[in-house]
């Protein structure tokens, strides 16, 4: 897991900022992004793809990674999904997530010494060498750090999500089309947290 990592230090990087998301496929709530840069690549809790740890695993993982990184977060709302596209939307988190970490980085960074690496193929429009890896959260300690707070993150936003709007099964589902979720759509109707470009593909 730390194969691409340890060859940018080779290069002379010594700042790799590892980049993920959580959110793309949902019917609703948003897109979250997070960006991570570990201070140090042994945990305890196990680190690896968000998608193949249990919810509990996630959890313990968290906040860990918490303490052992410097992060920052990127969170596209449902409206600007809608408006801008889920494509678009993810890249604009995944750019606030970076840009909310460079600003906890400080001002004394070296900026010829960082280098970023995110999940899957999306172009970024940074002013830092960037390279994208396919299943990047499976092969990355950096990228897989960064899938899990995106994706706790996000559960625990639509968590809420259930509170604030119940009958639609937010916090089993978490915003899926699961066939009790459409069920649910079509006796309620849609949510302010729904993303209504995306029913529209379904219905």
């Amino acid at each position: 897991m730390l194969y691409y990592e340890k060859k940018l230090y080779s290069q002379g990087f010594d700042t790799i900022i590892g980049v993920d998301e959580a959110g793309r496929g949902p019917l609703a709530g948003p897109v979250v992004a997070a960006a991570v840069v570990l201070k140090k690549n042994r945990f305890d809790a196990r680190i690896d793809d968000s998608k193949k740890l249990s919810p509990r695993q996630r959890e313990e993982a968290f906040p860990e990674i918490l303490n052992n990184s410097i992060f920052g977060l990127g969170i596209i709302s449902e409206s600007i999904i809608d408006r801008v596209n889920i494509l678009n939307a993810t890249r604009m988190a995944m750019q606030k997530a970076i840009e909310q970490l460079l600003e906890n980085l400080g001002p004394g960074l070296d900026k010829s010494r960082v280098h970023i690496i995110v999940d899957g193929k999306m172009r970024l429009e940074l002013d830092y060498p960037c390279t994208d890896i396919i299943k990047g959260d499976g092969k990355s300690l950096s990228i897989a750090s960064a899938s899990i707070l995106a994706k706790v993150t996000r559960d625990r936003l639509m968590v809420e999500c259930d509170r604030l709007f119940p009958g639609y099964g937010f916090k089993q589902h978490k915003g899926y089309g699961t066939p009790g979720h459409l069920k649910a759509i079509r006796k309620l109707g849609l949510s302010s947290v729904h993303r209504k470009s995306f029913y529209s593909q379904q219905a």
